[in-house]
């Protein structure tokens, strides 16, 4: 066989052979014929003679034929050489690369092939080698840090309606803009603020917030705050009391580490410490900061120029929100809206609101809800009445299909009468005080989801009567879990329906009194002590007020007894001091009949029977002379003045009878006078 040897390895053995004398070449030859046994010496010795001879001659262009020519020299095997040019340049390149000098590429096949040979079998496997585990450690971290429940996935279901568009979109925009900065010359760099959003439940905070994360992009972070419960009050994951409340701080400092295109959500805060809540003060003032703490080290973030925002939703008029409590500090920095309140001038867009979020649970109407929206608006205009023309429409309608949608709609405006009622009284009576309310708290509530579960049971060939009962049945089912409040929570609702029988309105009134009555006692929790100091306060107020209202009723029955002699209205004064003592009457013996039964009341008590074992207590020997005292100076003339006005009274009543029984004899004297007037004008004729 002829193996094929480069020229430019042969130019190299010839320099070779040029540089050594004949001495050195035979000390050469006989050195590698030593070496026979060792080839690996051999090639050592051999490339370290050749690569003199390249140091020696500047032969630096034949550098990297060494192997060549040194297997070779070991082999002595007899070489044809080759013409062909293995070095070649590619000249006026624009292109830069570290290979490229001057635009010139200087370019070798046999290299070119080597590091071919190197790339299939060395660089390629092991680079699918770290694509494979690369995505086996991002599968891995995906599934601890559940990646995908990061991603904004809007329901189906919601409907971008006018409410939306016209109100809360312009709103939170506001928001965002603040928090985040907008684009263009009119960037803010004094990002700041919260959005704080208030409602009861089924209002949609959460769907309407991952509808806006999802239409600019972001980083849907929520975050379960009753996972946390109210005795979190740190963000570090290692102070968590168990495994849940760990995961969502774990969420929290993700979203921090994050930094950029993140919307950090905190759904249902009336269930986290008032402490936890103050840790975001910094981070939605100007300084934009916040401690965290990321894999176990504390670390400062400093949001400033990021695109980042914190959004809180709570429900403070659950029974948890009654330790409702945020911070003043934070309130101060957060825009507050109450998606359950109707704002100022969107009355018409939010009870439009109810019929456009139940599109698409009512199998007649969920079509609407993919098509133009305007087709909406013009169908509930025919519904309510008004005179539309069919042609109006962009979507093709048949004649069957408007008078079902029509008879539906119809259908869904009187459900829509009464949740709105409900949802208003929902959110006064929750808002309101529990020692103020004159009748027990409604906890019926009219949500977007209270709608869309009646919604979802109304048919065109429904009934008046099969309406209010499938309004009924809805809300009984509501009241179940009520517990001891169903009564008079679906008594209240029969009174805003106004459908309320005679005996259910004895018994509302009835439970509103005893209502009121136990409330002025302190209520049920109050203990003894509480409520017979309540009891007297009331008594006291009561038996003041109609003693009151019985010195109005004597000076205003003086006044017109004097105006009544004075100017001789002999009749009317007559009636109304008669009328005026009737009452006193009455208001005394109804004092007396309240004073006779708390006395029959105390003595029906048990003797008390005291036993002293210790020494009594400063705070109750102080109780006790309170109540000394109150009874003293407040029971005792009370009880004197009561005393005073009865004396009053009775003089008053004695100065009307003497006033009766002159009126009375000059009725007799004028009668007198007129039967002989009478007489003698008959005698004149006669």
């Amino acid at each position: 066989k002829i193996f094929i040897q480069s020229r430019y390895a042969q130019e190299l053995l010839a320099a070779f052979d040029r540089t050594l004398d004949a001495e050195s070449i035979s000390q050469f030859k006989k050195s590698i014929s030593d070496l026979k046994t060792q080839p690996d010496q051999q090639w050592a010795l051999a490339s370290t003679w050749l690569n003199a001879v390249v140091q020696k001659q500047e032969l630096g262009q034949l550098q990297r034929y060494i192997p060549e020519a040194a297997g070779n020299l070991i082999s002595a095997i007899k070489l044809d050489a080759s013409s062909s040019k293995l070095e070649l340049e590619v000249s006026d390149l624009l292109g830069e690369h570290i290979t490229i000098e001057s635009q010139t590429l200087a370019f070798s096949v046999d290299e070119y092939l080597q590091k071919m040979h190197h790339h299939h079998t060395v660089t390629l496997p092991e680079y699918d080698d770290y694509l494979e585990l690369r995505s086996q450690v991002m599968r891995t971290e995906r599934s601890t840090l559940k990646l995908e429940s990061f991603k904004a996935k809007p329901l189906s279901s919601f409907v971008r309606n006018r409410l939306v568009n016209e109100s809360y979109l312009p709103l939170i925009g506001d928001n965002l803009a603040k928090q985040m900065g907008t684009v263009g010359e009119s960037k803010r760099t004094d990002l700041m603020g919260l959005l704080m959003m208030i409602s009861p439940p089924g209002y949609g905070k959460t769907t309407l917030m991952e509808y806006v994360a999802n239409r600019l992009g972001l980083i849907f972070m929520k975050i379960n705050c009753p996972a946390l419960g109210h005795d979190v009050v740190s963000l570090d994951p290692q102070q968590a009391p168990n495994s849940t409340a760990r995961q969502e701080l774990e969420k929290i400092n993700l979203a921090f580490e994050m930094g950029n295109n993140v919307m950090l959500y905190l759904d249902d805060i009336q269930h986290t410490h008032p402490e936890f809540l103050q840790k975001y003060i910094s981070l939605c003032d100007g300084t934009r900061r916040i401690e965290g703490v990321w894999r176990g080290e504390t670390k400062t973030y400093d949001m400033r120029g990021k695109k980042f925002c914190v959004v809180m939703a709570g429900n403070p008029y659950t029974e948890s929100g009654e330790v409702f409590k945020v911070p003043d500090m934070l309130a101060n920095r957060a825009d507050i809206y109450n998606l359950g309140d109707i704002l100022g001038g969107m009355e018409e867009q939010f009870a439009l609101s109810y019929i456009e979020n139940s599109l698409t649970s009512n199998a007649v109407l969920a079509p609407l809800a993919t098509r133009d929206m305007q087709d909406v608006y013009k169908l509930v205009a025919m519904a309510n009445g008004e005179n539309i023309a069919t042609t109006e429409l962009n979507h093709q309608y048949s004649a069957a299909e408007i008078n079902e949608i029509s008879s539906v709609l119809q259908k869904l405006f009187s459900i829509q009468e009464l949740i709105l009622k409900v949802n208003q009284q929902y959110i006064a009576s929750a808002a309101q005080a529990d020692r103020y309310r004159t009748e027990p708290p409604f906890k019926l509530q009219g949500s977007y989801r209270n709608m869309n579960k009646m919604a979802e049971k109304v048919s065109a060939v429904m009934n008046q009567e099969e309406m209010m009962q499938l309004i009924e049945d809805h809300y009984l089912g509501e009241s179940q879990l009520l517990t001891d409040g169903t009564e008079e929570n679906l008594l209240k609702l029969a009174e805003l329906r106004g459908n309320m029988t005679a005996e259910q309105e004895d018994r509302w009134n009835k439970i509103k009194d005893d209502f009121v009555r136990a409330n002025a006692l302190g209520g049920d929790d109050a203990d003894g002590s509480t409520r017979i100091a309540n009891q007297m306060i009331n008594l006291v107020e009561g038996i003041v007020g109609g003693l009151d209202e019985l010195k109005d009723s004597i000076e205003t029955t003086s006044k017109q007894s004097t105006q009544a002699k004075n100017k001789h209205e002999t009749k009317l004064a007559e009636q109304e001091a008669a009328k005026q003592a009737e009452q006193h009457a009455q208001a005394n013996e109804s004092l007396l009949e309240i004073l006779k039964g708390i006395q029959e009341s105390l003595s029906q008590l048990p003797e008390p029977v005291v036993e002293v074992v210790n020494t009594p207590s400063p705070k109750i020997i102080n109780t006790l002379d309170v109540l000394a005292q109150s009874m003293e100076h407040s029971i005792s003339p009370l009880i004197q003045s009561m005393e005073k006005k009865m004396d009053i009274d009775l003089r008053t009543l004695e100065k009307i009878q003497e006033l009766t029984n002159k009126i009375e004899n000059a009725k007799v004297v004028a009668a007198k006078a007129t039967r002989t007037k009478k007489k003698s004008t008959r005698k004149t004729k006669k």
